[in-house]
């Protein structure tokens, strides 16, 4: 049986570590993880081909009827060149040796002090960590080769996320500590709507100028008892009464003054 190989440094990619996966030929899920070997861990990468050799030598008399196969199925490739469906491997794998490895017994899963993790979001594609593996060979359906078991995996630091996510540490890190809690967002902040210029908080609103209009001269409005016409004299015409003379007062009674 293969030795356990407990990895360098990697880079974790396609993280199925706490809930197992569907296998997409069939079979039942698996909980799995695909593993970015840099090729600067020359170490690591001499005890895998260490094992893949020796588990072709068992499964010639274990697993392919005594003959080795011609082209076995190798579970590492080359992240420089080609996946086996002739695609290219993403820019993620450059400089990296790539191979998934998988398992039907959940994993578990430690930090860096070898603490569980209980949190999914906390072990992600482009994080970085170690790995325990192992080889083995296979005879499934025709197809015959070497498979990839996993075992524990370790979570060492943070990485930039794989597949345009983030993590909340980069959502929040920096902002976090610039929000001071019950403070409203500057008002040229917000977003505008209608149309409208943005305002900054607390300046009055732009008046529209004023546009002096040429002089002109008001419109002289007749007297209102001038050019109206009297009632009375439209109706009656002009008055034509004139003061009567009086009689003179009496001066006396005529002969001189009555006797008593």
């Amino acid at each position: 049986m293969s030795n356990t190989i407990v990895t360098g440094e990697v880079r974790l990619s396609y993280v199925s570590l706490f809930e197992p996966r569907a296998n997409q030929n069939g079979g039942d899920p698996k909980y799995q993880v695909t593993v970015l070997l840099p090729k600067s861990d020359t170490a690591t990468k001499a005890a895998i081909d260490r094992e893949i050799q020796a588990e072709l030598q068992n499964g010639v008399a274990t697993k392919f009827g005594g003959q080795m196969p011609a082209m076995p199925a190798i579970p590492i490739h080359d992240g420089d060149g080609r996946r086996p469906n002739g695609e290219p491997f993403g820019e993620e794998c450059r400089g990296c040796w790539v191979f998934t490895a998988s398992t039907k017994q959940k994993p578990e899963v430690v930090d860096e002090n070898c603490q569980p993790i209980l949190s999914a979001t906390s072990v992600y594609s482009g994080c970085y960590g170690r790995v325990s593996i192992r080889f083995f060979a296979y005879n499934q359906a025709g197809k015959k080769g070497i498979g990839c078991g996993l075992g524990n995996v370790q979570k060492l630091r943070d990485g930039e996320p794989l597949g345009g996510g983030s993590t909340a540490a980069q959502d929040f890190g920096s902002a976090a500590a610039a929000f001071t809690p019950g403070q409203p967002a500057p008002y040229q902040q917000q977003p505008q709507q209608y149309g409208m210029p943005a305002q900054q908080y607390g300046a009055p609103a732009q008046q529209p100028a004023y546009t002096q209009q040429p002089y002109s001269a008001p419109v002289q409005q007749p007297a209102p008892y001038q050019q109206q016409p009297q009632q009375s004299q439209q109706l009656y015409g002009a008055a034509t009464w004139e003061p009567q003379s009086q009689p003179a007062p009496a001066q006396g009674f005529p002969g001189g003054p009555l006797p008593f």
